[in-house]
């Protein structure tokens, strides 16, 4: 069992920056890949960004590429989500999410454990 904490969202104007955290808790986090998700209103919720166990590899959906960076620090159980060059299509609820499938994907039916989420607010 693993529990997620999302923070660090906010409100930021276009072309500034958030560096989002999740933070978990229970058992061997290291065992886990992590993704990132978001869901806009009125919009299916959809891959953001996936790291590895070891954080030796990312990936990332087309539309934050270049912009958004995820890291991840397992001593700390911690992974983050640095986003930079934040446009208002970037507006949504943020979740982090665990799988213990070995490989990241980008079908939210693949992981087990979510966080609550936390807004982001990008205005124009």
């Amino acid at each position: 069992q693993v529990q997620l904490v999302e923070s660090g969202g906010g409100l930021v104007q276009a072309g500034g920056f958030l560096r989002l955290s999740c933070a978990a808790s229970g058992r061997a986090f290291s065992n886990y890949v992590m993704g990132w998700f978001r869901q806009a209103p009125g919009k299916e919720r959809e891959f953001v960004g996936g790291i590895s166990r070891s954080g030796g590899s990312t990936y990332y959906a087309d539309s934050v590429k270049g912009r958004f960076t995820i890291s991840r620090d397992n001593a700390k159980n911690t992974v983050y989500l640095q986003m930079n060059s934040l446009k208002p299509e970037d507006t949504a609820v943020y979740y982090c999410a665990a799988t213990r499938a070995g490989w990241i994907s980008t079908a939210h039916m693949a992981y087990d454990y979510w966080g609550q989420g936390t807004q982001v607010t990008v205005s124009s």
